[in-house]
């Protein structure tokens, strides 16, 4: 079997309103996929994080740097195919847009591999569950949404299922995000498991002042609280803290989550799949953080590529939650048919459909496609 043509899709979907976290406001959501077909008739599909800049640049890289090192290659050589392409763009992408298009062009390959052998890519890797635990991602800030309308929000989330949640704040000030973040716990209730993601929006001591102020109210983990870069405060925030500090989601291979493990910068370990250069490199961190004893909570936020890729990977760990962006977007649910969905525990059933363990829905694809 050899890859025979590769195919990078932007895709858009125009939101009815505007959403922000404490860095971005977006009234879309977007993403690259990547189809790769081989001589054989097999498909697979993956996703490109784009995130910070615009599709078209992850778009080139696939289709004018990548994409070599991959056609005419056999898929279950995939380690090989990672490596060469890897380090030979390694002066211009060790980091950031480059490693993003490699993990697409990687988890396509895993998809071919899984449909190849018939098997789901959790399988392949070694599975250690077939149910995993999803958590509610939302919290959002919109406008006229008030700390009632959030909490109200949130309550929703909870009633629909989910037992645990995560939701946005570092966008106001101190006090003003404090009482957001007490009024939804005081809708959830004291048992309800409540994480609360700052996207790299504090100092060291803005994010010391929330921990103070949180430390009695359930917080589950504070999630990328300051600069990906500001290792030595992170470090010292996870040595302050009672509440796990969780992250980078923004860091990608092996080498740069590595830094933050060694330094125990991080309680949680979150790669994302689509960002940190796909299967092949995300077991790898996932490796690591077991040997530091550090839980590896993957991120996922965007398509139904990337919520399928990262439970595939959730699948392989002893324990963790799979995250699960609650905000409307058809490149989520509809483009993988609603076939990843949580039970009234809670709980996400492992798909038994080879690769990916979704059906790609073209038609979805073909409705957001902006390249044509």
């Amino acid at each position: 079997m050899r890859i025979r043509k590769i195919e990078a899709i932007p895709v858009r979907y125009d939101m009815d309103y505007e959403i922000w976290d404490s860095l971005s406001c977006f009234s879309a959501r977007q993403a690259i996929l990547v189809k790769i077909t081989t001589d054989e008739g097999v498909t697979g599909y993956g996703e490109s994080a784009y995130f910070g800049g615009p599709l078209d640049i992850c778009k080139t890289i696939i289709d004018k740097e990548l994409a070599p090192f991959f056609i005419g290659k056999d898929p279950f050589m995939n380690e090989g195919i990672w490596h060469a392409a890897y380090t030979s763009c390694v002066k211009n992408g060790r980091r950031g847009a480059v490693v993003a298009a490699l993990s697409g062009l990687d988890i396509a390959v895993w998809d071919i591999k899984g449909k190849a052998c018939g098997q789901p890519v959790y399988k392949l890797l070694g599975g250690q569950r077939s149910r995993v635990e999803a958590y509610a991602s939302a919290g959002f800030y919109a406008e006229g949404k008030d700390e009632a309308a959030l909490a109200d929000e949130m309550c929703k989330h909870r009633d629909a299922g989910f037992a645990s949640m995560k939701m946005k704040v570092a966008y106001y000030g101190r006090e003003t995000d404090l009482r957001r973040v007490l009024a939804v716990r005081e809708a959830l209730g004291s048992a309800v498991p409540l994480a609360i993601d700052a996207n790299n929006n504090w100092n060291l001591c803005t994010a010391k002042w929330f921990v103070d102020h949180l430390c009695d109210a359930n917080i589950a983990f504070v999630e990328e609280p300051l600069g990906i870069e500001n290792i030595a405060d992170s470090a010292e925030l996870c040595r302050y803290s009672t509440i796990p500090i969780a992250g980078y989601e923004q860091e990608t291979t092996k080498y740069g989550f590595a830094a933050l493990i060694q330094n125990r910068a991080i309680h949680i370990v979150q790669p994302d799949v689509i960002w940190v250069g796909g299967f092949t490199e995300a077991k790898k961190v996932a490796a690591m953080a077991e040997a530091a004893c550090m839980p590896c909570y993957p991120h996922s936020f965007s398509t139904g590529l990337c919520l399928a890729a990262n439970l595939q990977l959730m699948a392989t760990l002893p324990t963790g939650l799979l995250e699960m962006d609650r905000n409307p977007n058809p490149l989520r649910d509809d483009l993988i048919r609603g076939e990843i969905a949580i039970d009234k525990h809670s709980m996400v059933t492992m798909p038994d459909k080879p690769g990916l363990g979704v059906e790609v829905d073209e038609q979805v694809i073909a409705r957001f496609r902006i390249d044509r």
